[in-house]
Parts: C-alpha cells; structure tokens; sequence
C-alpha cells in the first residue's frame, strides 16, 4: 500500500481505504477463485495494482469518460483506476463467469458505483466508449480488431480515443503488424521499481 501512497501522494481518505481493503478481498476471494497467481499476491500492489494505475500516468481521465476494459480477470486495470477516478464509468468485462463474479463482489465491497461489469465477449459488445483498456489479452493486431468498433467520435481527453494497452517485452513486431497509429510509455519512467523495466503502456488509435 505504501507504493500507492508514494506515487499517488493525492489520495483521498477514500481512495486509500478502499486501496487498502483491496488485499483481504484478493485474498479472500483468491482462496476460492484463482484469479491471480498464488506467487503473485505477495506483490498485488506493485504487480497488479501500480501495474494497473500506470495508465493514469500516461492519462487522467476527464470527468465522464466511459471506458471499457477488455479480459479484466479478477478486475486489472478497471478497478484500480475506477477508484482513482471516481467521476469516470468503467465497463470491465471477462469471458469467463467466475472472474466476473469476482469483479462484481470487489465492486459491492468498495462501494464503486462507477463500475459495471459482465460476462460476455468483447466481439459482441455493441456499446461504444472513450477509451477501450487491456492488460495483454493477447497480440495488438487481434485486439485493435476486436476493439475497433467500440470506440466513440467525442472527444473528452487531451490524448485520442483509443486503446490503452499495458505490455511488456519488446514490441516492434507486433506494432509493425498494427494498422494504427501508436505512442509507447515506458513504465519506468514514472516507477523506480524493477519490475516496471520492461512494462509499457501502448496508446494506440485509428
């Protein structure tokens, strides 16, 4: 938690309740349903949570933006960035019901009323938002396929709508496979952390 509070120094009492209680309900809920691996929860706030909020390094989202994550798992990025920014709707979806069902129980315990979430395949969403969010469902080329008919013509936001892709490794190959036109963030730009070395966040739009 000390992490959050170290690079998000402008947190609300709320915020950091609710940042806070994020461990037992992962936990909890982790026990049942193996939605992070078991290694991995020892690190949830630096792999998972500021992994997650690296995008609001990159953004902070305009009041009203509606984005929509895409293969949320137990709910990365959508719920850590639903409780930095309150005031911006979160759609977090998932092909799979027990990952859902998780989400949505993470949702009721924090009190987030900006979250909606459901079971379903990003192929048959027809709703369109801001924003589309991904933590690496799979390869860029596949994804901005799925995606590209989801997005809205507004414009709320100093960056265009579009996808906001956390990702690691080397990217070149699959951006060159990409029809779009992209902007990389180094995550390590922001985050001291070694584990960010090699983290990134790909802002790509038609």
């Amino acid at each position: 938690m000390e992490l959050i509070k170290k690079y998000f120094p402008e947190l609300t009492a709320v915020q950091i309740s609710q940042f806070e209680a994020m461990k037992g309900l992962y936990e909890e809920w982790n026990a049942a349903i193996n939605v992070i691996s078991r290694k991995d929860m020892e690190h949830l706030y630096e792999r998972h949570i500021l992994h997650a909020l690296g995008i609001a390094k990159v953004i902070r989202f305009a009041p009203g933006t509606t984005i929509l994550d895409v293969g949320t798992g137990g709910g990365f990025p959508g719920i850590p960035l639903a409780v930095l920014f309150p005031e911006v709707n979160f759609h977090l979806i998932d092909s799979i019901g027990k990952k859902i069902k998780v989400v949505k129980a993470v949702t009721e315990a924090l009190s987030l009323t900006n979250v909606t979430s459901a079971q379903i395949r990003v192929e048959d969403v027809p709703e369109k938002f801001d924003f589309v969010v991904s933590r690496a469902v799979t390869a860029m080329p596949e994804f901005l396929y799925w995606v590209r008919k989801n997005f809205t013509k507004r414009r709320l936001n100093p960056l265009h709508n579009g996808v906001l892709y956390l990702k690691g490794g080397d990217l070149t190959e699959e951006l060159n496979r990409t029809p779009s036109k992209h902007q990389i963030y180094h995550l390590d730009r922001y985050f001291e952390e070694p584990y960010f070395e090699t983290k990134s966040v790909v802002h790509l739009w038609l």
